[in-house]
């Protein structure tokens, strides 16, 4: 029985785990390999890390918190997890294995939704953005591109003082790489440009919400308060897949995923002290 078993190796999951960690808490942190920000080579807007390869992030934080020793780390995913009659929790892996806990802090991310648009995933992360805080800068003085959507205006604002030059474009229909720039078609206008910022739907990247009954927020995402309690007792959740009241949106960030595992990771081990013994 572990006091917590933490779901996702993000900067979420893995900020909550060392914070667990070096309370002596034991902690299982189950880790899928899959990643919000796995197409894109550097991440940005993150002090003593800008620009840095998100997967030299994770492994560099992944050797930091191996060094506790009742940290235990599997690089597996969790299929189910179901909450029992005493509170606590029993999570079943993808090797069909059964781990439990008296504490689940979930930290599986969202997943951006691919629109049927050919070119488009294949240039996510790379030439298509959806942050100008996170790839605009990369931009300066060059030409861009926004898909006109409710969202357009407020990006023009942003990237105003950063582009070259910035041409609102109707629904997009095609993307593709050219020697001259990317080429983001409309219906029959093409245009050529630096980079295109559009803004695909995402979802869950995991069933845990949904098994867990979890309140979700009208974005998607699961709610939380401030402290990553959820609306079950006994879950927290942390990262782009929880929402709280007080933003505008789930918040897109590493740094901000790392403040709110630090924060679900000291929930715990304040609630387990409040517990009666």
């Amino acid at each position: 029985m572990y006091d917590a078993i933490v779901i996702g190796g993000g900067p979420a999951g893995l900020q909550a785990t060392l914070t667990l960690g070096r309370m002596h808490r034991p902690t299982l942190m189950l880790d899928s390999g899959a990643y919000r920000n796995a197409p894109v080579d550097a991440m940005h807007n993150i002090i003593t890390n800008d620009g840095r390869d998100p997967a030299e992030f994770r492994s560099i934080v992944r050797a930091e918190v191996a060094a506790y020793g009742d940290v235990e780390i599997r690089e597996v995913a969790a299929t189910t997890v179901d909450r029992l009659g005493d509170g606590t929790f029993e999570v079943t892996l993808a090797d069909g294995s059964v781990v439990a806990a008296q504490n689940i802090v979930l930290a599986t991310g969202l997943r951006d939704v691919m629109p049927d648009i050919p070119g488009f995933a294949e240039q996510w992360g790379r030439t298509v953005h959806v942050c100008p805080f996170c790839h605009g800068h990369e931009l300066s003085g060059k030409r861009i591109a926004i898909q006109d959507s409710p969202a357009a205006v407020h990006a023009v604002a942003m990237l105003s003082a950063i582009a070259g030059s910035i041409k609102v474009v109707p629904p997009v229909t095609r993307v593709a790489p050219s020697a001259a720039g990317l080429v983001v078609t409309s219906g029959s206008t093409a245009v050529v440009v630096d980079g295109l910022f559009a803004h695909p739907a995402f979802e869950q990247a995991a069933p845990f919400a949904a098994q867990l009954e979890l309140e979700l927020r009208e974005s998607g995402a699961i709610a939380i308060d401030f402290f990553g309690h959820t609306s079950v007792p006994g879950v927290f959740a942390a990262g782009d897949l929880a929402h709280v009241a007080e933003l505008p949106m789930p918040m897109p960030s590493v740094l901000a995923a790392a403040f709110a595992g630090q924060i679900a990771g000291a929930m715990v081990v304040r609630e387990m002290l409040m517990e009666p013994a």
